[in-house]
């Protein structure tokens, strides 16, 4: 195995003979905008303590190493280095080891990314290193619980921007070279990934956070202080809403300051917003970073600011969960992702206007990830077992953090919200600066909430898979006889049963004027196989009952048949957003699970989504019926109902209120849906060219793209008309809308360009490969179809010989996930199904990785293929 994939093994071996005291980190980054110069001088000065004699490794990958001096002594770069490990081969009690040597740009976003602006030709960096890439830009120990103050020193042009972790000490100019060196304070125990340079030309808006804390907290009267600042590209400051950001950053910093009753610990709160981003965002203290995807140049919704709110709330939750307190090994990455994805919603819904919208939000899209990811055949326990740092990068999915959030929303129901924030005040006083395992959480926990938590751990933490709720219901004389919740939960790792406590509502709603309203609630515990509900008796035979309303659990919930016919025709009467959002939920889970036609979910969408108040409900159901249009119908009935799905889009597009979220909704809609028919070429053209342009509606740049790329997926637009658009407005996010576009265009030959930009060569950056990649597919079987074998031979070379993040993009994006099923054929007997296996079976010896993309995309296009069984 190459030792790019660092074990656990290793990893604990080198834990239990190494204490880390200081790094003292040297970066020249003058040279970074010569693009034809791919790397810049890296210097390592670490101090650490050792058992025993016997030798260690650093890690590090780059281009060259040029000197390592370990305790005074030069070592023979020859002996001692190989591609990514630094041998450190006799050791004293207490030693220093320094590292010369040259590190690699980025273009992958991993290790220390350099990107050239389109629109002015000004160069950005900017780190990102989760899980394990600090390597690829100073030698380090490159693992979570080997923790230590870093100092930072940065040499780069004296007009630019430079920020680390922590503030600036000196800046002292070079003017020999035109230069600046920029020295930074020294930082508390940090782990590697957490740390963080930025430097470019970068805009920076600068604010300030102050808070006394009061009589009610362990330090009443103390006063906090925080230097803000935000960063992003300078020809995005025009665009840039610093004021709402920082509103959003306050109300966090007050919010968790007072909740968590520990004084946030990294002295200033920056946070830059930098181009092509593979993340959200990351948790870097004292410089967070973020994708520039959240600064918004085009019309958007307020959901888009709803979620970027989230997202900054997230971050900030990760200052205490994961930066303050660390997972020992990324077996527990869910004692940072899951709490930071919880916590990050609560305080939408505690600490912002958004309010209650925050779990509706969740409810109808993280949860939902969360829901797909623990179906594929690589679930995992929230607590996974994570061998290697190639297990850990997959591993950033939606049960870590959505599951995990969900389950953790499931124990603050189950103990408390008191007993979930004195556990966790407790946590950090106990474990601050320091790295931790489940045990070390629960610990806390149990005795703030009284419970013994280790049996809730198993059943939610350490099993896999996931529930499904179903009543039984009798009635007699218009009245509930009787009610039960029947359990199924299945480990798929085990096969054991996995029954799990669930604390839950059971919303009992009737119709009223016209109106579902919920009547009854009834809050109990639900364990076991079956569960009798006997406060339901007496009641008046609901029209819709569902369960797990106000949705505290995670679970499939199912309905029984009269409230399937009422969530069918009249979901969209429910008042309550949240339990709208569920009902929506269950019907989406029954079409993937081939329970409910497709077409019965689109009919529901055309007659039940229009004027829905929710924006973020509404985008979701507006993707889902794409989703159910390209891969769960039919593909006999497939045109007919995309007909249907258009002109019920362009009905709501139509009675939507001008300028409202809502049209904007349905305009992009049906942008994506005329890339598969040529019948909205004309309105499309009609848009691009300012023609019968509904009141209100801005077709700017964000919808002018997507317009241009049905059109192009259609073959109803030219390269020199894209050229055009491009060359009309030049930003980074529009090239890449160009590079889908192009990669669109169905012609053969240019199919055949775009496949060896795409697997063959190595000059796409990973926005405008991803962006490639999206274009290339948005095509039919005629133009796709040649390219399943290659697909086949090519993956294995291409995960060996590219990045993760690249080969991830690579292997995942252009699996032939888009397929018919054959008539007269078995689902696992379609051809591409049939090669996958082929694949499986011949290719056991494969990364794990790279298998577990394949497994996955062929358990989504299986689940395709049976949900068109099912309807046809």
């Amino acid at each position: 195995m190459s030792n790019f994939n660092l074990l656990r093994s290793e990893a604990a071996a080198r834990k239990a003979r190494v204490s880390v005291h200081h790094y003292d980190v040297d970066l020249d980054l003058c040279q970074a905008a010569d693009l034809s110069i791919p790397g810049f001088s890296s210097r390592t000065i670490i101090k650490f303590s050792a058992t025993g004699t016997a030798g260690t490794f650093l890690d590090f990958i780059g281009l060259s190493v040029e000197s390592v001096e370990l305790n005074g002594e030069q070592l023979n770069v020859a002996d001692v280095v190989d591609a990514q490990r630094i041998n450190l081969p006799t050791l004293a009690a207490d030693n220093e080891v320094t590292v010369c040597a040259t590190a690699a740009y980025s273009s992958s976003g991993e290790g220390l990314h350099r990107f050239v602006d389109p629109a002015d030709g000004q160069t950005y960096t900017y780190t990102q290193y989760e899980p394990a890439d600090a390597r690829r830009v100073f030698a380090n120990f490159e693992q979570p619980d080997l923790k230590a103050p870093f100092t930072f020193h940065v040499t780069a042009n004296s007009d630019w921007e430079v920020a680390s972790n922590q503030s600036i000490t000196n800046r002292a100019e070079l003017p020999e070279t035109g230069a600046s060196r920029w020295d930074f304070a020294t930082t508390a125990p940090i782990s590697t990934y957490i740390t963080t340079i930025l430097a470019g030309p970068y805009f920076k808006a600068q604010d300030h956070f102050s808070m006394v804390f009061g009589d009610e907290s362990s330090h009443p009267g103390e006063t906090l202080e925080i230097p803000l600042a935000a960063y992003c590209r300078a020809s995005l400051a025009p665009h840039f809403d610093t004021a709402e950001i920082f509103k959003v950053t306050k109300a966090g910093l007050k919010y968790f300051n007072e909740l968590f009753d520990f004084p946030y610990p990294f002295g200033k709160y920056d946070q830059a917003f930098v181009p092509e981003y593979n993340l959200g965002a990351m948790e870097n203290p004292g410089l967070v970073t973020f994708t520039e995807a959240y600064i918004y140049t085009s019309r958007t919704t307020d959901t888009a600011y709803q979620r970027r709110a989230t997202t900054i709330m997230h971050e900030m939750a990760h200052m205490w969960f994961g930066d303050l307190v660390t997972m020992s090994w990324w077996d527990d990455l869910w004692l940072k992702e899951s709490f930071a994805d919880f916590m990050g919603n609560l305080a939408v819904a505690e600490a912002t206007p958004w309010g209650p919208k925050a779990w509706t939000m969740f409810a109808s899209q993280r949860k939902a990830w969360a829901y797909t990811q623990d179906q594929l055949p690589t679930t995992h326990p929230i607590t996974a077992d994570i061998p290697d740092l190639e297990a850990a990068k997959a591993n950033f999915d939606g049960i870590t953090y959505a599951k995990g959030a969900s389950a953790l929303k499931q124990l603050v129901a189950y103990v408390g919200q008191d007993a979930f924030v004195a556990g966790s005040r407790e946590y950090f006083k106990t474990h601050q600066y320091s790295n931790t395992k489940l045990n070390d959480l629960l610990a806390p926990l149990s005795a703030a909430s009284g419970r013994d938590l280790s049996e809730w751990a198993k059943l939610w933490l350490q099993t896999s898979g996931m529930s499904t709720l179903a009543p039984s219901i009798k009635t007699a004389d218009g009245k509930i006889a009787s009610l039960s919740i029947r359990q199924d939960a299945i480990d798929p790792i085990t096969g054991l049963e996995a029954l799990r406590p669930h604390r839950l509502t059971v919303g009992i709603f009737m119709y009223d004027a016209g109106s579902l309203v919920r009547t009854h609630s009834i809050t109990l515990d639900v364990a076991g196989e079956v569960t009798e509900v006997p406060r339901a008796a007496g009641l008046p035979t609901p029209d819709l009952l569902l369960i797990n309303d106000e949705d505290h659990s995670y679970a499939k919930v199912r309905f029984d048949a009269g409230s399937l016919a009422t969530a069918l025709t009249a979901v969209k009467t429910i008042a309550d957003p949240l339990s709208r959002s569920l009902v929506w939920s269950a019907l989406w889970n029954a079409t993937r699970d081939a329970l409910l036609p497709a077409e019965q979910y689109l009919a529901a969408v055309v007659d039940q989504a229009g004027g829905d108040s929710d924006i973020s409900l509404l985008q979701t159901l507006a993707d889902n019926a794409l989703e159910a249009l390209n891969s769960y119908c039919p593909a006999a009935n497939r045109p007919a109902a995309r007909e249907r799905l258009i002109a019920g889009v362009t009905t709501h597009l139509a009675n939507a209120v001008p300028s409202s979220d809502e049209q904007l909704v349905w305009a992009r809609t049906l942008a994506r849906l005329g890339r598969g028919t040529d019948s909205l070429i004309k309105f499309s053209r009609a848009l691009l060219s300012g023609r019968a342009v509904p009141t209100g509606l801005s077709v700017d740049g964000s919808l002018r793209w997507l317009l241009w790329q049905q059109l192009a997926a259609r073959g109803a637009a030219t390269k020199q008309e894209l050229d055009a658009e491009l060359a009309a407005n030049t930003t980074a996010e529009y090239r890449a809308s160009h590079c889908t576009a192009i990669a669109a265009l169905p012609d053969v030959q240019l199919k055949s360009l775009r496949w060896m930009e795409i697997v063959e060569e190595e000059t796409l950056s990973n926005q405008l490969l991803g962006a490639t990649i999206a274009g290339f597919t948005m095509a039919g079987p005629d133009l796709l179809d040649p390219y399943t074998e290659p697909y086949f031979q090519a993956i294995e070379r291409v995960w060996n010989g590219r990045s993760l993040e690249i080969a991830g993009r690579i292997v995942r994006g252009l699996f032939p996930a888009h397929q018919d099923l054959l008539p007269g054929t078995e689902p696992e007997r379609h051809p591409v199904v049939v090669r996958t296996d082929a694949w499986l079976g011949s290719t056991t010896t494969a990364a794990h990785g790279l298998r577990r993309i394949v497994l996955e995309q062929r358990d989504q296009l299986v689940r395709a293929l049976r949900a068109q069984a099912q309807q046809a």
